[in-house]
């Protein structure tokens, strides 16, 4: 199975977790080199380091360079699950709305509401599977200390 990798330094161990920093959340291995320049893009808008939270089965330490892993489609499958259900179902909220309208001078209340009623279901269902499968491939974790190579 392909995964996704990134290296980080542990900042925090809270319990089974650690907080970790990645040292390069600026693009792929090409950016330290001559990739696409998506590193400087990125630089532009992300300046500050940001920590993230990860499941931590080696028992590493904080100070402790690292790898996180995530499996390869998880990416896809979260955006799929927090981007694009929520707004599938605000177009069918929009869409019931318009059928269930009375007088059509009310069409575009119905819609709205509709359109809203639909997203926030969405975020809720979103939720409540993020929530379900927390403990499943969409988790990162660390998978090995840092070496060299």
């Amino acid at each position: 199975m392909i995964m996704l990798e990134t290296r980080a330094i542990i900042m925090q161990i809270k319990g089974q977790y650690a907080l970790v920093q990645a040292n390069q959340g600026n693009g792929c291995e090409q950016c330290n080199g001559k990739g696409c320049g998506t590193g400087k893009l990125s630089q532009l808008f992300c300046s500050k380091p940001r920590q993230f939270q990860v499941d931590n089965p080696i028992n590493a330490n904080v100070g402790d360079e690292v790898v996180i892993s995530v499996a390869d489609g998880a990416v896809l499958r979260g955006i799929g699950l927090v981007y694009l259900l929520p707004l599938l179902l605000l177009v069918m909220g929009a869409m019931l709305g318009s059928i269930l309208v009375v007088q059509p001078e009310q069409r575009d209340g119905y819609e709205a509401t509709g359109a809203l009623l639909g997203l926030t279901v969405g975020f809720v269902i979103a939720k409540w599977i993020s929530l379900r499968q927390a403990r499943g491939n969409f988790q990162p974790y660390i998978a090995r200390p840092w070496r060299e190579k």
